[in-house]
């Protein structure tokens, strides 16, 4: 299991965002509140923000190592200010290599993807199903052999055909239940708009002056909302949507 969030709303520092509420990504690194499966999340974190006036894609921070550990992102986060970010804190799965290419946030073009979970019998064969779906094109691109990417791949050949966010997520849920099922908890964002499933694993929301939609809250504002098991999340930055999966 892993701990992720997206963001949009004012610019804000990596810092705010991420190190210095009570209940902060960092803290989730090791004391997650919401977490089922796995214990702490040190097999990496990654960090992507936003910069339009610039260019449309966003920059990446990823490291293979534990959040808490890395000084120099603790050194540029209060440097770095961004009105959209996607960051996670990974907790691998067993089989799955340890390696930077294999952490969150995955980007292509304006698009970063986090999920959180697994696919069930991905070592069984489900891996090779899944893959023979992926266009030429995207499969290209595939770096690793973690299961997030395989379904990164899938979103994006849905989102090339013209599907909005959400529907090419529900999409990527619907393709693996057909096969084998698992935790589908994913959120994708292009730094203007995101779309989350929730499928076995815990998600939260808030809207306000700032929407966040993450694994669970990182402060105790009364905005957050659980959102059930079998949904899907649309989310502007003043505006939340939950439908059914």
């Amino acid at each position: 299991m892993c701990r992720m969030l997206a963001y949009l709303g004012p610019a804000v520092t990596l810092e705010e965002l991420l190190l210095a509420p009570e209940h902060s990504l960092l803290r989730q690194s090791w004391a997650p509140r919401y977490q089922t499966h796995g214990v702490v999340n040190a097999d990496g974190f990654g960090v992507g923000w936003y910069d339009r006036a610039r260019r449309a894609e966003p920059a990446v921070y990823r490291r293979a190592q534990p959040m808490w550990s890395d000084r120099t992102f603790a050194g540029i986060a209060p440097m770095i200010a961004s009105d959209a970010v996607c960051a996670a804190v990974r907790s691998a799965t067993p089989g799955f290599p340890v390696d930077e290419s294999s952490v969150a946030p995955f980007a292509s073009g304006p698009w970063l993807f986090a999920h959180n979970g697994a696919v069930e019998g991905w070592h069984h064969g489900v891996n090779v199903d899944l893959r023979a779906q992926v266009s030429r094109a995207r499969a290209a691109a595939i770096e690793t052999g973690v299961d997030s990417e395989v379904l990164f791949a899938l979103a994006l050949d849905r989102l090339d055909a013209g599907e909005q966010p959400a529907e090419a997520l529900a999409a990527v849920v619907a393709t693996v239940k057909g096969l084998s099922g698992g935790r589908l908890t994913m959120l994708l964002t292009d730094g203007t708009r995101i779309a989350a499933t929730v499928y076995g694993a815990s998600l939260f929301t808030r809207a306000g002056d700032a929407t966040v939609v993450a694994s669970e809250p990182f402060d105790d504002d009364k905005a957050w909302r659980h959102v059930p098991d079998l949904s899907v999340v649309t989310a502007g930055a003043n505006e939340i949507a939950v439908d059914s999966l």
